[in-house]
């Protein structure tokens, strides 16, 4: 069993309100869901009007498709456009 584990900390340059950032954060978490099948969640910062954390994870019999998956998950975020990714944690675990 591979468990990969994501943590992207996102910069939200124009966000106004607590409102507007969880309208984002919970846009991205919901796509993310629905079309790469992982586990995402606010994990960090959630009170800041400017920056977010996001935690993902999959779990996979490989850890090629396990570390894939994060990448495209990566990749989603970063083509995303309505924020800036600043910080990446990545790891994928073997057990």
């Amino acid at each position: 069993m591979n468990v990969g584990i994501l943590k992207v900390e996102i910069y939200l340059g124009d966000t106004f309100s607590l409102k507007d950032k969880r309208s984002v954060v919970k846009s991205v978490i919901e796509r993310l869901k629905g079309k790469l099948n992982l586990s995402v969640a606010e994990v960090e910062r959630q009170d800041d009007l400017r920056f977010a954390v996001i935690g993902i994870s999959c779990v996979s019999s490989s850890k090629t498709h396990a570390d894939s998956q994060l990448e495209s998950a990566l990749n989603f975020l970063e083509e995303d456009g309505r924020f800036f990714v600043q910080n990446i944690e990545r790891e994928v675990f073997s057990f």
